[in-house]
């Protein structure tokens, strides 16, 4: 890759992140009316089959939402007997539609609610939580400090800022960039949390990675450019299975959105992670599956 664009990639995500700070309401709701229009998940009826006991919640990645981030991966679940809901978390006052951006430990209240409403709804004890990028970290702090090992069965993480991001060297350039950092705080919360070294990656993965009762599964890929090294996507602890998808398919070339968007073989392994005893092989193959 040519240096101009290593330093391309990063400062783009700053911009999006000024972007959305500023991004006009009226354009947000107009594009959160139009996302809301999905069938097939979120049916409060669904009732757990003998085969699948547990609902799978599906928890979004930042900047997106319940449905964009999920309208590859949802159906596929429906398809297969799942019952599958996905919640919208981390919204800012005023940015509709681009969501998981406010503090990360507020997300996961979020998360313990709804959970709480998906359990009382389905009659499941437990649940298992599939999240992407963010959506597979803050799922670790509604575990290990608000409860939620006792009401999860298993965590799936597609590509999750487990130990904090670079961002392709990002945050080595933010204290060139006067007000920077103070913007990612005040205005974005969930992005100044998530870089490597922040306080609140430092508290989430004190003590171990991992809590006792839970299942953990990280799907990731080597050509991820937004959580980096991508090698600090994986986890350490027990009962722990961390999934390189280019060792599955060496010619999988998603990259971080891709991989959550629409890799129908990072779909493949999601269900053997929730479903391990019917798990079946992961090959370039399952793109067809």
């Amino acid at each position: 890759m040519l240096p101009w664009k290593r330093v391309v990639r990063p400062l783009t995500a700053l911009l999006l992140t000024t972007a959305v700070a500023v991004v006009p309401a009226t354009t947000a709701q107009a594009a959160d009316a139009a996302a809301t229009s999905h069938s097939g998940w979120n049916d409060y009826s669904c009732k757990p089959s003998a085969a699948h006991p547990r609902p799978v919640v599906l928890v979004h990645g930042t900047f997106a939402n319940s449905v964009d981030n999920w309208l590859g991966l949802a159906p596929y679940l429906v398809n297969r007997g799942y019952c599958v809901f996905s919640l919208d978390y981390g919204q800012l006052s005023g940015v509709p539609f681009f969501h998981a951006l406010g503090p990360i430990d507020k997300s996961a209240g979020q998360l313990s609610t709804y959970i709480d409403t998906v359990l009382a709804a389905t009659g499941a004890a437990k649940a298992d939580l599939v999240g992407h990028s963010q959506g597979g970290m803050m799922p670790r702090y509604y575990l290990k400090f608000l409860g939620g090992a006792a009401k999860v069965n298993a965590l799936v993480g597609i590509a999750p800022n487990n130990h904090g991001t670079t961002l392709a060297g990002l945050t080595n350039l933010l204290p060139y960039f006067p007000g920077a950092e103070d913007l990612l705080s005040t205005a974005t919360p969930a992005l100044a949390q998530q870089v490597v070294g922040s306080e609140f990656m430092t508290k989430l993965n004190e003590g171990g990675d991992t809590v006792p009762g839970v299942r953990y599964t990280v799907i990731a890929t080597q050509y991820d450019e937004v959580v980096t090294p991508w090698r600090t996507q994986f986890l350490n602890g027990l009962d722990v299975k961390n999934v390189l998808i280019q060792d599955k398919c060496a010619a999988d070339l998603s990259e971080h959105a891709l991989l959550g968007l629409t890799d129908r073989i990072a779909f493949h392994e999601v269900t053997n992670a929730l479903d391990p005893a019917r798990a079946t092989p992961t090959t370039c193959a399952s793109v067809v599956g």
